[in-house]
């Protein structure tokens, strides 16, 4: 794991933490046995501090309770970033804003919009400030830490339901387009079944044209046949009349 990202939130010079010894805890010091001491021997308790310092001591506690030491390593060494316990002054708040507004302008965050980028420049902004304010205020802190969990919860509640959303968008855009390929090829099956009702009905018109001619033709032979046969019994009934004159 290489040096972790330069964050807004401030930290402590790292130092390199050995693997053999016992680690500092966030209640209080680890102790150490002597040769000659017993192990079941009772330890006895650490001496009480005076009140301002007491409390201070405590504010640090609970600090390294909220932002837990960040550790990498680096060949075979483990260093190891403790948050800073600095008390802030006026001077600080301003640096951050303007570091704060460097880093937005250097990383290209967007303005307005869903930006990852934003999101994560303005939550280190959000600790370093619970930061400086636990360092006085323990309790004020803390009360700071709960809204950021809750702020934290939100987001991503809404991110869940944004990336649903987008799924359930694209679910239904892409049965829109297999149904968009469904009509187009019923479209185009309903035009080719048009195409040979309209072939179709093009032979029975054909069809009909030449039965009408040919029946008109057969009824012209008929009236032409039945019209001789007419002249042919009026010439043999005038001659038949011609006769019995005679």
């Amino acid at each position: 794991m290489s040096e972790p990202l330069e964050s807004l939130l401030k930290y402590d010079t790292p130092v390199l933490a050995n693997q053999g010894s016992v680690r500092k805890s966030v209640k209080g010091r680890p102790f150490k046995v002597s040769q000659h001491q017993p192990v079941d021997s009772p330890v006895p308790p650490p001496p009480k501090s005076k009140p301002p310092d007491g409390s201070k001591q405590q504010n640090e506690e609970i600090l390294h309770v909220m932002f837990t030491p960040r550790e990498w390593t680096d060949g075979n060494q483990v260093w190891q970033q403790r948050v800073s316990t600095a008390p802030c002054t006026r001077a600080d708040v301003l640096n951050l804003e303007e570091l704060l507004d460097r880093k937005l302008q250097k990383r290209r965050a967007l303005e307005t919009g869903i930006c990852p980028i934003r999101r994560e420049l303005y939550s280190q902004c959000f600790e370093e400030l619970i930061r400086q304010v636990t360092i006085n205020c323990a309790e004020r802190g803390l009360l700071l830490l709960r809204v950021r969990d809750e702020i934290q919860m939100t987001i991503s509640a809404y991110q869940t339901l944004y990336e649903s959303s987008v799924v359930f968008g694209m679910r239904k855009a892409l049965q829109a387009e297999q149904g968009k390929v469904d009509m187009q090829q019923k479209i185009q099956d309903l035009e080719s079944e048009i195409q040979e009702l309209s072939r179709q009905l093009n032979e029975k018109k054909a069809e009909c044209v030449a039965t009408e001619k040919r029946e008109e033709e057969k009824r012209e032979a008929q009236e032409k046949k039945y019209m001789e046969q007419v002249h042919f019994l009026k010439r043999t009934n005038q001659q038949l009349k011609v006769r019995i004159e005679k």
